[in-house]
């Protein structure tokens, strides 16, 4: 049997046309399907070819079993310009918090109006400081 690959998280958001735009910005990802649920209310499939985020909303409220936040505590997202990301995610309002450098990446975290946590890392490599010249 091969490796495994996440194809999808199915988050419950607010506002799945507010989310939807504001990951197309941040990740470059685009709309794969629309429409209502099976379950009641409605959802937004974002993301690429090889997998999504599916924004979905309720019909009605939910049971209190799957309260944000229990037992998720954070969805990481692979960026290949931190800093770019960064000034998306700053734009939006959100505060961005914990910011690392440490192998193998760049990292930061941030809180969108949903209070789902979200991780932004980056792999690439950094430039290596020019060395003084005498």
């Amino acid at each position: 049997m091969g490796a495994a690959r996440l194809e999808h998280a199915n988050l419950t958001v607010s506002d799945p046309d507010r989310s939807a735009a504001f990951f197309a910005r941040l990740c470059g990802w685009h709309e794969r399907w629309r429409g209502p649920s099976a379950m009641g209310g409605w959802t937004i499939h974002l993301g690429s070819e090889t997998g999504y985020l599916a924004l979905y909303t309720p019909g009605a409220p939910q049971d209190a079993r799957f309260a944000k936040g229990v037992p998720l505590n954070h969805i990481g997202l692979v960026v290949d310009d931190l800093d770019a990301a960064e000034a998306v995610v700053v734009e939006a309002g959100f505060a961005p918090f914990s910011h690392a450098d440490y192998e193998p990446g760049r990292r930061f975290y941030f809180f969108d109006w949903d209070g789902i946590e979200f991780e932004v890392v980056s792999y690439a490599p950094q430039p290596t400081p020019a060395l003084p010249t005498t």
